[in-house]
């Protein structure tokens, strides 16, 4: 069945239609700058084809969800876990729903792997519900970045290859991809090479003007054409849409985005007291609530019935060792001494647990610490306390015996992070800068040293709060302890587990 969609007016004033049951087969890549087009051309196609076939919205800003007041869409929150998300992309293709994903509100690396989690469930859906479904993903140059960012290679590498399958292998499996991108030179190209059709739109850097004239099969003294086009025109060329380049104006649409561009509006009058009203607290204003972990859930009845009338095993008794008993403080000892050397290298921060393990245990053979070497989990929990550089006043205190509970909820590789923080509030320390906390978890980069507070923030440990001076202070509801001010953007520290030695 042919379907026409009436995308807007060709330059010579015809309508400039759109071969739908094309498009799905060959696929879409619109390109322009921020403010082209970009995201009203999208809503065109998505209007003008929405009773014809089911569609899916990959939508970073939620920009799209207004979609669902007119057409029918489903919101689909992706505050969600990865296999909810593909669980529910398999359903939204066996019941054939239209659906727009929502990442509004995550951060950059959840939105790459929930995206990655939500396409592998349509792409992985059973063959008897490969039905047609117009794929659509705003803003691809975050889904499938030409280069490493500031995301783990992890998550850009499930992004990556989930946009791969859609845009190489998704036609046999019903799904069509149309993917916009404000700059071509940040798409991967493997992804952007599957496209069949094109609509470029506004540009100016001389390097995406460049790709899009190659694209579009345009001299490259003809690419200046694309700085001069105005915000909803657009250069159109495909099997879908045209053969040859074909200006075309986007036509208008019915929904509207939540967001708007911005727009100049009149200041109001200063009042005369603006500095009391900026730095003087109101009665009423709310102060920032503490947070506490939500109480533990209560155990069933049943449970609690069956613990009670299970047997009691009898005690088994200890067999007695051969060798002579160990002086456990002296081994404590031991340890303590090859740890804090350990930590005494300039390098040791930028090394992985695995070779400092190693390290580790070849100087406990050459000091011939006595009894069974530390296990790895042991190591890890050993290595992460001496880097925070706990004295013995300190660790003998109640709150910081808490703050090791606390780190427990963590994984191995950030409690030393977690601890090393922890260590400047008990204490009363200025806050470490974002260079010490990036070393404390063996990387160069701050980037991931702010991603992980973040996380502490969002496992609801801790509270970031900056002052007046732009200095960042950490309070610990739990704990009842904060740091001082401290500057994040400050140079490394030595190291801890050396300077306590």
């Amino acid at each position: 069945m042919k379907v026409d969609i009436d995308m807007g007016k060709a330059a010579n004033g015809a309508a400039a239609m759109l071969d739908l049951e094309e498009l799905l087969a060959t696929r879409l890549l619109v390109q322009g700058n921020s403010g082209s087009g970009k995201s009203h051309l999208l809503r065109r196609l998505l209007e003008q084809s929405a009773p014809w076939v089911q569609q899916c919205i990959i939508d970073p800003e939620g920009d799209f969800v207004t979609l669902a007041d007119k057409f029918g869409h489903v919101e689909v929150d992706g505050a969600r876990t990865e296999a909810e998300l593909t669980r529910i992309a398999g359903r939204i293709r066996q019941h054939r729903v239209s659906v727009v994903l929502n990442l509004e509100g995550l951060d950059l690396e959840q939105q790459l792997r929930c995206a990655a989690a939500f396409l592998g469930g349509m792409f992985d859906a059973d063959r008897d519900y490969w039905y047609p479904v117009l794929v659509v993903v705003d803003e691809a140059q975050l889904f499938a970045p030409a280069a490493g960012g500031e995301v783990s290679d992890e998550a850009r590498k499930l992004s990556l290859g989930a946009m791969t399958n859609l845009m190489s292998r998704g036609r046999k499996r019903g799904l069509a991809g149309v993917i916009a991108t404000q700059r071509l030179a940040k798409l991967a190209k493997n992804v952007a090479a599957e496209a069949s059709n094109f609509l470029m739109g506004r540009t100016f850097l001389d390097i995406d003007m460049a790709r899009a004239a190659d694209l579009l099969g345009m001299e490259r003294r003809q690419a200046e054409m694309f700085r001069d086009l105005q915000r909803g025109n657009f250069i159109a060329l495909g099997p879908a849409l045209s053969r040859r380049p074909l200006p075309i104006a986007i036509g208008a649409v019915e929904t509207s985005a939540r967001s708007t561009s911005p727009r100049l509006t009149p200041l109001p009058e200063a009042p005369a007291d603006a500095h009391d009203l900026i730095f003087t607290p109101s009665p009423d204003e709310a102060q920032r609530p503490v947070r506490r972990a939500p109480p533990p859930a209560p155990t069933p009845t049943a449970d609690i019935l069956e613990q009670l009338s299970r047997a009691r095993p009898e005690p088994i008794e200890q067999p007695k060792t051969l060798f002579a008993e160990i002086d456990a403080a002296e081994q404590d000892a031991a340890i303590d001494a090859v740890m804090h050397e350990l930590l005494g290298d300039p390098d040791a921060g930028f090394r992985s647990v695995a070779v400092l393990y190693q390290d580790f245990l070849v100087r406990c053979r050459i000091r011939r610490v006595p009894g069974e070497p530390l296990a790895l989990p042991a190591f890890r929990r050993r290595l992460a306390v001496a880097r925070a550089g706990v004295a013995a006043d300190v660790a003998s205190t109640d709150t910081w015996q808490q703050a090791l509970a606390l780190s427990e909820q963590l994984t191995d590789d950030v409690q030393g992070i977690f601890l090393t923080i922890a260590h400047a509030a008990v204490t009363g320390a200025p806050c470490p800068s974002d260079a010490t906390l990036a070393r404390a978890y063996g990387t160069h980069s701050a980037g991931r040293a702010r991603r992980l507070l973040t996380y502490f923030e969002e496992r609801e440990l801790l509270v970031v709060r900056t002052d007046f001076h732009d200095q960042r202070i950490v309070a610990f509801p739990e704990l009842g302890v904060e740091t001082t001010p401290g500057d994040p953007n400050a140079p490394a520290e030595p190291e801890l587990g050396a300077a306590a030695e």
